[in-house]
């Protein structure tokens, strides 16, 4: 017999959003998951096609439920429960991007040596530097 519903935290679960039931129940609780455009609690019912709009750190997944899942499985099965819309997927990106953006570069791990302060000193003194 085919599920008709399933526990919201038992879904963002099974489908791989949170690594735990109980960081899931957190998320809902905390507000950072709602169903249908609406704050829900951990035990309300998800069916396949319901819109869910999570927020996980600096992340924000939109996704319609496709399917349900008796347990948690493989990754590639996980991704299977769910479709997430276009709009989600190019608004991460762009985030990402932006991160990448900000990040700059970075400082080097240690002093220079004898070589390379020669190198930077002669970098410096060159007519074109």
């Amino acid at each position: 017999m085919e599920q008709q519903d399933m526990r919201l935290d038992r879904w963002l679960w099974a489908a791989r959003f949170f690594k735990t039931r109980g960081l899931a129940q957190e998320a809902i609780a905390g507000g950072h998951v709602h169903l249908n455009g609406q704050r829900v609690k951990p035990a309300k019912a998800v069916r396949p096609g319901d819109r869910l709009e999570i927020s996980r750190g600096e992340e924000r997944f939109e996704v319609h439920v496709t399917a349900l899942a008796a347990r948690r499985g493989p990754a590639a099965t996980a991704r299977a429960l769910y479709e997430e819309s276009e709009s989600s997927i190019a608004a991460r990106e762009a985030a990402r991007q932006h991160r990448r953006d900000l990040a700059g570069s970075r400082p080097p791990a240690a002093r220079p040596d004898k070589r390379d302060r020669r190198r930077i000193i002669s970098f410096t003194k060159s007519p074109g530097g």
